[in-house]
């Protein structure tokens, strides 16, 4: 059987509405001991293959990392497979919490062999990675982080809190969850090893190797929100409890983002105005990832600056030229901290706050 695909980006969207499936965004993740993750990847590729699943997933040899869609109608068949897998039976699967911010969140299926499923800059066999902090369910998140004796830390990057964050969180300034960590401990935590440290993510993945470390360098009361975000926001819902979560849940599919409150606390990185919405530059030798409102999205034509505008508007032959040899690398641009942006949000800012109706009267 073929274990790559060969259609490209408009063929597999014709595709996919031809089908006219209703897809359902699933991200989990585990640690665990595979012995050949090659083997494995062409494994989990065939059997995904067969039931149309799309998106990206990594295999390392410490476990698996899956952001992924799986058609509604092949869900049940999806989970009964996974499930039968030993390390994955009874696994958590993470349902996002707004499916409607783009039409196809990932259009085709990529499992990738890692040296590890999380960049993290940690040797594993310095520390013991099962050593995890406390599990918190969404209530017991909210009345962990009440007390005054509690520290409640992002551990996500700077461009994914500048969207959306609990309230009342540190929220770090790093472009990497490689660099938080060392940054975390000396930065907020060194002298507090007595107090509660509460940790969260998206989905959880970072602060399973976080806690463990922190309570390696000897912090005694380590917690993590259980499944990050995404449960967090779901369980809120389904239980009727106090979100304490502002703005949008970043997320690494093509919808970027899912809004877990109606609040806007960031703002467009080209003209200020109060806005939410991640872009890439439309420019391919650029991609810079950005805040874009919609006026300016149409006026710059989805691009992130006047050079860029100018850029699309060349022959396509011109364009490659221009980019031939040039690496488009999110290491140069940092995701929004581009000089080519007038409005680059940094930490001392205050955050702007605007409710979605307010936006609206505007």
């Amino acid at each position: 059987m073929q274990l790559w695909n060969t259609l490209n980006k408009e063929e597999l969207e014709a595709k996919w509405r031809e089908l006219g499936y209703q897809f359902v965004t699933i991200s989990f993740y585990q640690y665990a001991h595979i012995t050949n993750p090659r083997l494995f990847r062409d494994h989990l590729f065939q059997m995904w293959s067969k039931l149309d699943v799309v998106g990206r997933t990594y295999v390392a040899k410490e476990g698996i990392n899956a952001q992924i869609s799986v058609p509604l109608n092949n869900l049940d068949q999806f989970r009964t497979g996974l499930y039968e897998i030993e390390f994955l039976n009874g696994i958590r699967l993470n349902i996002a919490v707004d499916d409607a911010e783009a039409e196809f969140p990932f259009l085709k299926l990529k499992i990738k062999v890692r040296d590890k499923i999380l960049a993290d800059g940690l040797s594993d066999e310095a520390f013991d990675v099962t050593n995890k902090g406390k599990h918190l369910s969404a209530e017991e998140f909210n009345e962990l982080t009440n007390q005054p004796d509690t520290i409640l830390i992002d551990f996500r990057n700077h461009y994914e809190s500048e969207v959306g964050h609990f309230q009342g969180a540190i929220l770090p300034d790093v472009d990497t969850f490689r660099e938080s960590l060392p940054f975390i401990e000396d930065t907020y935590l060194k002298g507090n090893e007595e107090k509660n440290v509460v940790m969260y993510c998206t989905g959880g993945i970072r602060c399973e190797k976080a806690s463990a470390w922190f309570k390696h360098r000897g912090f005694k009361n380590v917690h993590q929100l259980e499944g990050g975000i995404i449960k967090y926001a779901n369980e809120c819902r389904e239980k009727g409890l106090d979100n304490k979560f502002i703005g949008k849940n970043f997320v690494f599919d093509e919808r970027r983002g899912e809004r877990i409150s109606d609040d806007i606390i960031a703002v467009c990185h080209q003209c200020g105005n109060p806005a939410d919405t991640h872009a890439n530059c439309l420019n391919e030798a650029c991609h810079l990832l950005f805040i874009q409102c919609e006026a300016c999205k149409e006026k710059m034509e989805g691009c992130c600056s006047d050079s860029c505008l100018d850029t699309i508007h060349l022959p396509l032959d011109e364009q490659k030229a221009l980019r031939k040899g040039k690496t488009v690398s999110n290491l140069i641009f940092k995701k929004g901290r581009s000089e080519k942006l007038p409005y680059q949000m940094h930490k001392e800012k205050p955050l702007p706050l605007i409710h979605l109706s307010e936006k609206n009267k505007a």
